[in-house]
């Protein structure tokens, strides 16, 4: 398996095993989490056609915006979003209603939402307009 990853801390997690190939994108490293964000890093994503992108997100609105509080770690998500075949959205119960500054895109970009807890009705049902699945973890 190949994961390409913009985290530090994601790669030094998968370092250890090794059946996983870890390509690691370049650009300014935020000292807060780790990630990598800026032009080197988005030029470096679209190198690539991924078969699963998987995301986090800062918040998820009512009306189904995907919103974020970094602009630059916003577009290193598009990009991700662009160029994979099946998008994975990851966010736990915290996400939904919240509040942030800058709209990443919709949340009908995404085919499978990975949560802690059902969402909202008003979230829910954008996802079963769009038939997006939800698997809820435990």
């Amino acid at each position: 398996m190949r994961v390409v990853t913009n985290n530090l801390n994601v790669a030094t997690i998968l370092l250890p095993n090794p059946e996983i190939k870890v390509i690691l994108a370049g650009g300014e490293v935020r000292d807060r989490d780790g990630g990598i964000v800026g032009e080197a890093t988005l030029d470096f994503i679209k190198q690539f056609r991924l078969d699963f992108g998987i995301l986090g997100i800062s918040g998820i609105d009512y009306d189904g915006s995907l919103l974020d509080f970094d602009y630059h770690e916003v577009r290193v998500k598009q990009a991700i979003i662009e160029n994979s075949r099946s998008v994975f959205l990851a966010a736990d119960h915290s996400k939904f209603g919240r509040n942030a500054m800058v709209k990443l895109g919709s949340i009908n970009q995404i085919h499978t939402l990975f949560t802690d807890q059902t969402p909202p009705e008003e979230i829910q049902a954008i996802l079963t307009e769009n038939q997006i699945p939800v698997e809820v973890a435990n």
